[in-house]
């Protein structure tokens, strides 16, 4: 998985199996034992990544302070993205893959259910402009990604991460367009 991680995150989807099996230090079919299909690799890094950012959302909902809880958990969120980047180069070339391990880390972990409550917590105190919804954390986060694996390598991504982070700040100054695409959910 480390291996894969670095060179998705290096060479996009266009790392071979073969590549990712030498850089582990196995032979190519001990990745297909595990990994029957590049897809089915993609999928099970996407699941690690959400796993990963359930459990950050967990630790922000301990904190007291409803922002600093927000603020820390898309922080969070945004420096585990840029230690994998691979994960940002997917949701980039497969968004629908990254959808899917978002909504199965709902289904089993109950994702959502964790960032509507932070978004809540933080709306409620007035720390958080009324108007942000869940569908915003996916646009930050795939910005971000984006930024992080640009070809030249944006290495001010952090200073627009404290824009945006400053933008979301309630009560907000100017109305936002509509969402156009909402988080999709599964149907329980």
């Amino acid at each position: 998985m480390d291996s894969a991680r670095e060179l998705l995150g290096r060479d996009g989807l266009e790392a071979q199996m073969d590549e990712i099996a030498a850089s582990a230090g196995v032979g190519v079919g001990t990745v297909y034992r595990h990994f029957a299909t590049k897809d089915a690799l993609l999928q099970a890094l996407a699941a690690v990544y959400f796993a990963d950012l359930t459990a950050i959302a967990e630790q922000a909902l301990e904190q007291n302070d409803p922002w600093q809880a927000f603020d820390g958990f898309i922080r969070s969120g945004a420096e585990l993205l840029e230690t994998n980047r691979a994960l940002a180069q997917i949701s980039a070339d497969r968004p629908e893959l990254m959808q899917s391990a978002a909504q199965d880390a709902d289904a089993s972990l109950g994702f959502f259910g964790k960032l509507d409550e932070l978004i809540s917590r933080a709306q409620s105190g007035g720390e958080l402009r009324a108007d942000f919804e869940l569908s915003d954390v996916p646009a930050i986060m795939c910005s971000l990604g984006a930024l992080q694996i640009s070809p030249k390598g944006y290495s001010n991504w952090r200073r627009v991460l404290e824009f945006v982070l400053d933008g979301l700040r309630g009560p907000g100054r100017s109305e936002l367009p509509p969402v156009l695409l909402p988080v999709p959910r599964r149907a329980v």
